[in-house]
């Protein structure tokens, strides 16, 4: 469904994928997940009109959670292996919004290093966290077709967000 402002989050960040690259987009969002020096055209690409609000310092500001949420989202649809790492500890987040991206992203690109950090969240406190984790736990250990482990390794099937 498109926002406010007319772009989906997924049309968003590839629209910045074409225009910066894959890996500029990758990294603008591991930079906002590890709290470093961020970019703000970035944070209104991924985060779209709310950016503006966290700029201005409200809704706990760039420091908040709003932006490790939105850079965890983008992840979904702009992805590089090294972001791993990143995503898997970001499960441990105080913020429940973004252990759910967390696990989302894990799900989605069947990052199979994160399936303890997800096991951990099936015992979240928040249900939403404890359901996507069920769902990035099916994920993680249902086998795929040989002919889907040689066309996308390392990738979940494409689904509907």
């Amino acid at each position: 469904m498109a926002s406010i402002w007319g772009l989906t989050p997924r049309q968003s960040v590839t629209a910045e994928c074409r225009r910066v690259g894959e890996a500029a987009v990758v990294d603008g969002c591991l930079a906002l997940l590890q709290e470093q020096e961020y970019d703000e055209a970035l944070l209104f690409v991924i985060g779209g009109p709310g950016a503006g609000t966290v700029l201005a310092g409200q809704e706990g500001g760039v420091s908040g959670y709003w932006p490790r949420t939105w850079a965890t989202r983008a992840l979904l649809y702009a992805w590089d292996d090294r972001a791993s790492s990143a995503v898997i500890a970001a499960t441990s987040d105080q913020a429940w919004r973004v252990r759910e991206m967390a696990a989302k992203v894990i799900g989605r690109h069947r990052l199979d290093d994160g399936l303890d950090a997800v096991g951990r969240l099936l015992t979240d406190p928040v249900p939403r966290v404890r359901a996507t984790a069920t769902r990035a736990r099916e994920l993680l250990t249902t086998d795929r077709s040989p002919a889907e482990q040689v066309a996308n390794p390392g990738t979940a099937p494409p689904h509907p967000t």
